[in-house]
């Protein structure tokens, strides 16, 4: 198993059905689950809400095949509780030593099995793997603005999210509600995925939301998600709103990124673009954040207790440059109230 080739991530446990899962999980209490969404006798969406009945602490990751069917279920198992997705290569060869799965699995299991714990190093898991936790140091942050009319009402809500991020998005989204202004998101996922996430975010929020395609007209009080493999840029024609997709090479190691988006948007709008960061690994979004911050501009991270991964808010916040940092449940009515100024 490939997980085995890193050192400090011990498997307490391998079954091949949901059903054993939960049995295996119970006993076990892992600190991470890698689950299929195939398996036989109880798949992976049947078993998940036991899963974290039973062992509630387990952070889950999901495992898919790059079909429509399997990336609805994925999306359907992230807004239940699950973390994080993960597309499961086609044939062997993509899982060898040096494939782009392993690397991002080990990258998943490191960040998130050292997430938020005061425990002393121990691991276990189930049905996949687990790492062994380290104590994670407390940042210190401070907040730019606290002023909820600086800057004024904005003219787009730019969102970008990662690791834990579909179930953020659909809580943040539903308590902004409808408002008139376009609202637009990068949430790193492969293809296929984003146009899955984009129908059930209006399954959930009930607010219309589209995977973004080239030329595509932004109206205010839509949701555009930018399609995975692609940046989503835009330009102004006139007096509307674009969307430019973009090829170009992944920037902080993903594709799409919330950096090009955000650039993009500064040049049309500067200080009017209302930027929210919500949980992720990495720090996709910071310089981009900077550069709003800088022209005046409003910037709101979710906080370290709320988010699955406090890395890309956890940059923003420990930079000093966010107007305000707030657990899911309050950055959503922020927003809203941000956009009825007058």
């Amino acid at each position: 198993m490939m997980l085995e080739t890193d050192s400090s991530i011990e498997i307490v446990g391998s079954v091949p059905d949901g059903q054993t899962a939960i049995i295996s999980a119970s006993r076990k209490k892992p600190d991470i689950i890698i689950l299929d969404v195939e398996m036989p006798v109880m798949d992976g969406l049947k078993a998940l809400p036991e899963l974290l009945k039973n062992s509630p602490d387990s952070k889950i990751i999901m495992c898919s095949s790059l079909t429509e069917k399997g990336a609805d279920i994925t999306i359907k198992a992230l807004s239940l509780g699950a973390v994080e997705c993960l597309v499961k290569p086609s044939n062997a060869s993509g899982m060898g030593d040096e494939s782009p799965f392993k690397k991002k699995l080990l990258q998943l299991v490191t960040s998130l099995g050292g997430h938020k714990s005061s425990r002393a190093p121990q691991a276990r898991e189930t049905t996949g793997s687990t790492q062994s936790i380290a104590p994670k140091a407390k940042k210190d942050f401070t907040l730019r603005k606290n002023a909820l009319d600086y800057a004024g009402k904005p003219d787009i809500i730019a969102i970008g999210s990662s690791t834990g991020g579909p179930k953020a998005l659909f809580q943040t989204l539903s308590d902004i509600g409808t408002i008139d202004v376009p609202i637009v998101i990068t949430q790193h996922m492969p293809a296929t995925f984003t146009k899955i996430l984009a129908e059930h975010i209006t399954q959930n929020t009930g607010l219309p939301a589209a995977e973004a395609e080239d030329g595509m007209i932004v109206e205010p009080g839509k949701v555009y998600v930018a399609p995975g493999g692609k940046h989503m840029l835009f330009k102004k024609e006139g007096v509307q709103l674009k969307v430019v997709l973009n090829d170009g090479p992944p920037e902080n190691f993903c594709k799409p990124a919330v950096d090009p988006m955000i650039r993009s948007l500064l040049d049309i709008y500067g200080k009017k673009v209302l930027f929210v960061i919500l949980t992720g690994m990495g720090n996709d979004g910071l310089k981009s954040g900077q550069s709003l911050v800088d022209l005046g501009g409003r910037l709101i991270a979710q906080d370290e207790q709320t988010s699955v991964v406090w890395g890309m808010p956890g940059a923003v916040a420990g930079a000093g440059i966010c107007t305000a940092v707030l657990p899911i449940d309050g950055i959503g009515n922020w927003v809203r109230k941000a956009c009825a100024l007058a």
